[in-house]
């Protein structure tokens, strides 16, 4: 047993097969790499960081217990959560095409002017991934040891170790995609189109989501 955890590399294996799964936020980084770059890339990046470990800290102390027994909490940080997705992928649809249908040429559709905001609404407004984290993480713990906070804590420096290298590899992945856009200016409008639709597919599937 390691500070009170389990299995650690069980653990460490599920984390990482767990990171790779694609997900709003992994999505939305990528798409701020392809159309603005690594710097606001990372800003984006950092969001998502700081909005997870935020759940995480939330999770330790209880907020997953709220969520499970007050169905009208869980209900409306869960619609909030939807619609937010929903918004952006619209937006990013709408933001794709207007400028063809003004200009006859597609520009690169802004996606917000803080992605780090963004981010960080995308993370905390996703009461699945508080869920998450409890249901994830007390497989591992051992209720007998005396300190579980530090278990919860060393179970979450690992998935975001994990998360930071997996959003750098899809920051450095999406510059390389940049470069394709500035050239192919349908493509780049499709694309963005498709990712808006992913983004509002994820919001209708958390608003269908239930305890």
């Amino acid at each position: 047993m390691f500070f009170g955890i389990t299995d650690i590399w069980t653990y460490v294996i599920g984390a990482f097969l767990i990171v790779l799964l694609p997900g709003p936020n992994s999505l939305f980084v990528l798409s701020t790499a392809a159309q603005r770059g690594v710097r606001d890339a990372y800003r984006a990046a950092a969001g998502v960081f700081i909005g997870d470990s935020v759940l995480m800290f939330a999770s330790a102390a209880g907020a997953a217990s709220l969520l499970m027994s007050n169905e009208l909490v869980f209900t409306v940080v869960k619609y909030a959560g939807a619609a937010y997705l929903a918004y952006i992928g619209l937006s990013m649809i709408w933001g794709a095409w207007r400028n063809r249908s003004v200009t006859g040429e597609v520009e690169t559709p802004a996606l917000s002017p803080d992605p780090f905001r963004k981010a960080l609404i995308i993370s905390l407004l996703n009461p699945k991934a508080i869920l998450f984290f409890v249901s994830f993480f007390i497989q591992f713990v051992d209720h007998t040891y005396a300190a579980p906070a530090l278990s919860f804590l060393i179970l979450g420096a690992i998935l975001q170790v994990f998360s930071v290298l997996y959003l750098s590899a899809l920051i450095f992945g999406g510059t390389f995609l940049a470069g394709q856009f500035r050239r192919r200016r349908v493509l780049s409008a499709g694309l963005t189109t498709g990712v808006g639709a992913v983004f509002v597919g994820f919001g209708a599937k958390l608003a269908t989501t239930s305890l």
